[in-house]
């Protein structure tokens, strides 16, 4: 597992799993032991309006859950790209939702992996779960997490009455994870 500190952003629309995709990786860092801050942040319109969160996982204390310069970024809509692309840290890494956001970074000094998750999440049956399929891409680059974490995460955060929604998520995760760019 990688265990440097990752300071992540995830960014899109309101409605997306913006909220829900930074709860799973704060559960991650909980569940591996590490220091954790959530920080979740949306426009008043909420679904259809932006939303991000901030994401900390680290080995030490952290001093400000407020991430300024991400090393990891997720964005699912073009709005959220614009905002957040060039504020991430040099040697960090962007995943972005293609089928949503048409632009390349002309930056070299990050790593971009550029993700149909919407597309990919229409085509597998499991519509709305974009933002798992970019967090499974995450996690397979940069070994943050295994897959029973992930899914021992998924079991502590999704309500029981919704358990049927584990195994979906943990298909999204696997699709992330096995995409080839």
């Amino acid at each position: 597992m990688s265990m440097k500190s990752n300071n992540i952003v995830i960014a899109g629309f309101g409605g997306q799993g913006i909220l829900f995709a930074g709860r799973v990786l704060a559960h991650i860092g909980l569940i591996s032991d590490r220091e954790v801050s959530w920080l979740p942040s949306y426009g008043p319109e909420m679904r259809g309006g932006t939303a991000n969160c901030c994401v900390c996982i680290d080995d030490k204390p952290i001093d400000c859950p407020l991430v300024t310069e991400p090393t990891t970024l997720i964005v699912m809509n073009a709005p959220s790209y614009d905002k957040f692309i060039d504020h991430v840290k040099s040697g960090g890494m962007a995943f972005i939702d293609s089928s949503l956001i048409s632009k390349k970074s002309e930056r070299n000094d990050i790593d971009c992996e550029y993700v149909p998750a919407t597309q990919l999440a229409t085509e597998n049956d499991i519509s709305g779960m974009a933002n798992i399929i970019l967090l499974g891409k995450l996690i397979g680059k940069t070994k943050l997490a295994s897959l029973e974490t992930v899914k021992e995460a998924f079991e502590q955060i999704i309500p029981k009455a919704k358990n049927h929604l584990i195994d979906d998520n943990m298909k999204a995760i696997k699709i992330g994870m096995e995409y080839k760019i």
